[in-house]
Parts: C-alpha cells; structure tokens; sequence
C-alpha cells in the first residue's frame, strides 16, 4: 500500500493490489490484484477504476451526516425487525439525498471520460459500467460480507454513474449490513465504502455465474463448482433462477484430462438484459425454447472456468501462505458475432468464507428416523435437519411478523432478509441455486435450506409443523410434521488407526465428497445400480431403441407414455444413449474422484430382471422369472446378443470416467459369474468396448457369491486380478 494513494480519490485497477484492502475494499483490492499479476496466466478481467474509501469518508464529512447516522442508530437492539427496518430506511435516503462534492464529481468524470477513450467510446457518454459497492471488511476470510452492499449494471453517461454512487454509498447502511456489523462486533464506521466502476460484460447477449473452487457442501478441497445462466450475472447471486450446475476434478484437470464429473441442467425460466425503458438498466425477458432445451455451457467453458479457478486459488493461497478456497464471478462477453468478443471474463473474486472457517474433522451426520408425507423438494444445502413451525414470508416488509426458531419460507432472499435468517431453525424457497444469496447466508450459519422447491409456498401454510431434512442427498425433503431423526457427532481425529485396511461401501455418489474425510483406504464396492435407478431410471436398451418406439408410439398410446417419460428426464439430449453413458459416468464419477488416488471398486450392473422391469421401459425386454435371484442377471446377461448393446453403454462410461477424467483408480468388479469361462467371454466383451484389462492399470475383478467361485476358485484366479466375497 503505496501512502501517496492514501488521499486520492481515483485509483485505477493497475494500480491497486491485494494489500490495498483499507483503501479500496476486497473488491477492488482483488480485481486490481487479477487485472496486474495473472493477466500473463490468462485470466481475464475487464479494465475500470476505484472510487476509494477516502472519497467516501470526504463525502461524509463534507455532508456532515455521520452525527445523524450515530444519533439514529443509538440504543441499536437488530432483533427489532421492524426498529432496524425504519433506522435503515432513514438512513439510506439520508445519504441518497446529499450531493456529491464538485471534486469528487469532477475525478469520477474524467475517470469515466477515460475509461470510455480505451473502449473506443470518447465524448459519447454512454459507456456500460458496472458500478459495484466495496466495502473495506468485504471480502475478508474470516467475515462474509459480500452481497450487502448494492450492485447497478449497465449504467451509462456520468450523470447516471453520479447517481449510481451515491445509492452505492447508502447501502452502506442496507438492514442486513447493519444487523451483520452489530452482530460481528464491528463498528459501523469502522468500514468504509469504496466503489468500482469496471466496463460491463455484455453477458446479458451470453451468460455468466459463480465458481466456487471447492465443493460448497462439504468443503471438498478437489472440485470446482460452477454454476451457469443466460443473462447478467444478478438473477444467479440473487437466487431468481436455479443455474445449471457443473463440477470438474482439479487434480486430473492439472494432468490435462478433460474432468468434468457431473452436470445438471437448471430451471433457467429468465434470463436478466440491457433495457432501454425509462427508469430501468436492467429487466428479465423470458428464455427462448431452445435455450432451456440445452446446457448453458460447452464443455471447453466448463474447463476453462474451472482451469482459471485453480489459477485463482493457486495465486491467493501463495500470497496468504495457507490455502484459500475462492469464491469467483464470471461472465461471458457476447457472441463474439454480433455483441462483444464472445470471451470468459472474471468479474469478482473474493475468499471462501465458510467451509475456511470450519474445523472439517469434527463430523457431524443426522439421519431421519421416519418419514412422512413430503410437501416439496429441492435442493439441499448443509448436511442436517430443521423443523417447526412455517412462516410464510412474502415480503421484506413483512418480516416482523417471523418468530425465532420457525421456518422461514418465501420465494427467495435477498442481503434484506438477514435478520430474520439468523434466528430461523430451517428455509424453504421456491427460487435459487447453490450459490444463491439464501445458500450461501445459510451455510454460514449453519441452517438447513431447501432451495428451488418450485412452490414452497403456496403449499406450505404458516402455523404449518414441518420438518426440513438436507441430510438425504442432493435432494432436499420439506415433510408435514415434526419428524423424528437422529444426530451422530464425532471427531475424526479420535478415530484410532487400524492396522487392517478399511474401504467403505459408497451407494450415492452425492455423499462421496463427504464421506471421503472420514479415514478409509478407498471404496470396497460402489454399486452402478444405486446410480442407474436415481440418476437414470429407464431401461437402457428403451433408449438404444428410442427411434424405433418413436415409430410405434403413433398407434401404441402406453409405448408414447414411456417416450414422454423419457423425454422429460433426458430433455437435453438428443442422442438418448449418450444420456446413459454420461449420467452413469458422472456418478462412478463422483465417487472415484471423491476418493482418488485411493482404489475404487465399481461393481458392473447386477439388477435382477424384476428390478430392471422396474425402469422406465423395462417391462418391455424383461422376461417373466420364477426366481430372479439365480435368473438371468450378472455375466451371463452382459454377453447375451438381447443384452449386449446395453452393457456396452455402460463399458463406454466406466472407459470415459477412467481415460477421458482421468480416473484410473477406479477397478471394476464382475457380479455373478458362474463359470471361469463366463468370466472370459466377458473380459473379452470389455475389451471390445474399450476397457482392456492391464491397459491404464485397469484391474478387474471377480465377486464371489456363488459355490463355484469357490469350488474353480484357482481357474477364476487365473483370468481374474481379485475376488471379493459378497
């Protein structure tokens, strides 16, 4: 921090860093930070400057506001609602209706003049900025506040830009601001505001999100976590819509696999654009058809961000000495044809506050006792159970009307809603992604959350009893009643160490990233069932047959009702066989890379014909058994000439979650085979589709159920490189 930059007004990106915090806010210190020592490495951040603290406190003491501010917020008690409510108030319009000084306005002009002549804009003043708040404890590890602060995009001329600052400033003093402030121990002008006004990414043309740079669940140190919408970056912060969602393994993407591990298309209903209407900046338009018939990103985005990310984390976690997850927003500039240069930009970065402060060996595991009738879904943020009585909340205004421990629900939140999070035992919105405003204020505090239910509340009635349980998956349960569950806590580091080698059993691939920091030596046996019933759910030979039903289904109406089935659940792909062989590779997947480079032993596919009549399509290829159990299932099925092009889809997805990710600690064990020459017929069938046993240290194994395993257990040993008794 350079003293001559202490009473300056301006300071461009170029000239600040990550130590310039106290001058400039997390902010900006980060972006001047990026923009100077990893533009070499590819990063890209659009130019602007910073309108500093000082400007700030030389705004406040020119007005001479700040003994009205400290007479208003004298005898603060934030848990009257309704008293923080009308303090704030007051406060802001306060600061809204002081003019800005002739100088101040006078370095911010020319500030903006310039920032125009390197657009090639000069002397239109009609430069897009983004003018965003940076206060000088944002952004530090140990305190999240960010998003308390306001945010304008796509203003244009000074004028606009003027007015944009002195809203910046008055947000300052927004409800939650205040709340957080008083409740941390800080002193409310003990932080100040500075502000950045950066050249706007036309991603309302394209679209933007958040990265986190590790997983924002588990705390999970090897995955990067994006999330994806069309449009400018607000409505996904803000929780408006339920992004897509894409993680990528850091360790084999430093290797130069292509590790993406999983996708999930979102419920991307609108999209936030440039307006041109009287009063308004920005507005949100409705998602064209094809656009939410598809992922938002390709998969060369997806590892960029996810390269950047590593970058990112790499450069803060060497300046701090110790690792520092982050927390990084991007957009993307146009289309490159008729809008902007259609290139990644990253628009914020700033440190992972929850998961850096929490002591990952204390573990913690809830389980629901019973279940009961379920209202909605979502999903799942945080690992554990709340419940009590609902309050529907429609609106900011309505807040006083919420007690301590009910449960919040309402549409969504936004920085306003904080003081009544704190006090609340669960939250159920309708709205919102993992990086939404309600996630991330949730995880802080440690509240289950349900988010993106789609219609929290207008199912659910305040003085309703329920129960929010997030500690069942992905997939988060808002039950009628309280319910009974059961709290398991334990320290990791109390676990003794044994001189047997444990491998756990892993079902659900979601729970990998958890599981794996409990001490183990790998995963014993992953079942590929638990995924092709929860992440798939059809027949696969119902999709290799999808065009062929598609001819039937016109005079068959029960074979058209498992066409639209199908249709909904693979709605972005086209090709409804590679639908298979990606979703079954993003579980096994998640699991591999959960617990790399410790061995994974997947077991091929072992359903029973009843259970594979169960999927979606099923009944139509599935023979009638008296005894499934010693029926047509395990190897003697993946040879079979009916069979045999569905276990091809699932050799090529195990072959793309080994060489494509990059996953070669994953085995892969064969169930029920009966003979040694079974066993053959099938390793050569897999070598056939590409797994080659020897080949990328690829091992496969035998399990040994049945009594000839045992009986030829020396013939099995022979093509086989290991058993495991089941």
């Amino acid at each position: 921090m350079k003293a001559e930059n202490n009473n300056r007004f301006i300071l461009w990106f170029n000239e600040i860093g990550i130590e310039d915090v106290p001058l400039v806010g997390g902010k900006n210190a980060s972006l001047g930070e990026m923009y100077q020592k990893l533009h070499g490495k590819g990063i890209k951040v659009p130019n602007g400057f910073a309108i500093t603290a000082y400007a700030y406190r030389y705004f406040l003491e020119r007005a001479g506001v700040e003994e009205k501010i400290k007479e208003i917020l004298k005898d603060l008690d934030t848990h009257d609602i309704g008293g923080l409510m009308r303090r704030g108030r007051m406060i802001r319009e306060i600061i809204k209706d002081t003019e800005v000084p002739d100088d101040l306005t006078q370095a911010i002009s020319e500030a903006y003049d310039k920032l125009a002549v390197e657009f090639g804009q000069q002397g239109l003043d009609n430069l897009d900025v983004a003018v965003r708040s940076s206060a000088t404890a944002e952004d530090l590890p140990d305190a999240s506040f960010a998003g308390q602060q306001d945010t304008f995009l796509n203003i244009q001329g000074i004028r606009s830009v003027i007015g944009a600052c002195r809203r910046c400033f008055a947000s300052l003093f927004t409800n939650r601001a205040i709340s957080y402030r008083h409740d941390k121990d800080f002193s409310q002008f003990g932080v100040y505001l500075s502000i950045a006004i950066q050249k706007m990414v036309r991603s309302d043309r394209a679209y933007s999100g958040v990265t986190f740079s590790i997983d924002t669940e588990s705390g999970f140190k090897d995955a990067v976590f994006i999330t994806a919408a069309y449009g400018l970056g607000e409505n996904v912060v803000q929780g408006n819509i339920n992004p897509d969602e894409y993680y990528v393994f850091k360790p084999t993407l430093k290797m130069g696999k292509r590790a993406i591990i999983s996708r999930k298309v979102g419920d991307r209903d609108i999209k936030m654009v440039y307006s041109v209407e009287d009063n308004a900046t920005v507005k949100n338009v409705p998602v064209t058809v094809p656009e939410r018939h598809r992922y938002v990103m390709d998969d060369n985005e997806i590892l960029q961000l996810a390269q950047w990310a590593c970058i990112i984390e790499d450069h803060y976690s060497k300046e701090a000495g110790y690792f520092k997850a982050m927390d990084i927003e991007w957009a993307k500039d146009g289309d490159g044809i008729n809008v902007g240069s259609g290139e990644l930009f990253v628009v914020q970065a700033r440190p992972e506050t929850i998961h850096s402060q929490h002591d990952l060996s204390a573990y913690e595991t809830y389980k629901m006792s019973e279940k009961g009738e379920v209202l909605v879904t979502g999903s799942a943020v945080g690992s554990n159970v709340g419940q009590g009585v609902a309050n529907r909340i429609h609106s900011s205004l309505e807040m006083d009307k919420f007690r301590p421990e009910q449960v919040l629900v309402t549409s969504m939140t936004d920085p306003d809603w904080e003081p009544i999070m704190k006090i609340a035992s669960a939250i159920v919105t309708n709205r919102g992604g993992r990086t939404c405003h309600a996630a991330i204020v949730s995880r802080e505090l440690g509240i289950p959350c349900v988010i993106g239910s789609g219609n929290a509340d207008e199912v659910i009635e305040t003085g309703q009893e329920i129960t929010v349980s997030c500690c069942e998956g992905e997939t988060g349960y808002v039950y009628n009643g309280l319910l009974k569950y059961e709290v398991e806590k334990f320290n990791i580091k109390d676990i003794p160490k044994t001189r047997t080698k444990i491998m756990m059993n892993v079902g659900m691939p979601e729970k990998a990233f958890s599981q794996s920091m409990i001490p183990n030596h790998g995963v014993g046996l992953a079942r590929q069932e638990f995924i092709i019933n929860s992440h798939i759910g059809i027949h696969p030979l119902a999709l290799i047959d999808y065009d062929k039903l598609k001819e039937e289904s016109i005079n068959d109406p029960n074979i058209a009702e498992i066409l639209n089935k199908i249709d909904e659940i693979t709605d972005v792909y086209k090709d409804k066989k590679q639908f298979f062989i990606d979703k079954l590779a993003e579980g096994v997947t998640r699991i591999g890379a959960g617990f790399f480079p410790n061995d994974v032993i997947v077991r091929l596919s072992d359903f029973k014909t009843n259970e594979y009549e169960n999927l979606i399509g099923g009944h139509l290829y599935e023979p009638k058994e008296s005894n499934p159990m010693i029926g047509w299932r395990g190897a003697s099925r993946y040879y079979d000439e009916k069979f045999m092009p569905a276990f091809e889809l699932e050799c090529r997805a195990l072959h793309k979650a080994r060489i494509e990710v990059g996953l070669t600690n994953i085995k892969i064990m064969v169930p029920f085979c009966r003979t040694p020459e079974e066993g053959k017929k099938v390793i050569e069938l897999m070598k056939k589709f590409g797994l080659v046993q020897g080949e990328d240290n690829l091992e496969i194994y035998v399990m040994c159920e049945i009594p000839s395993n045992v009986i030829c257990a020396d013939r099995f040993a022979d093509i086989f490189d290991g058993f495991s008794i089941g």
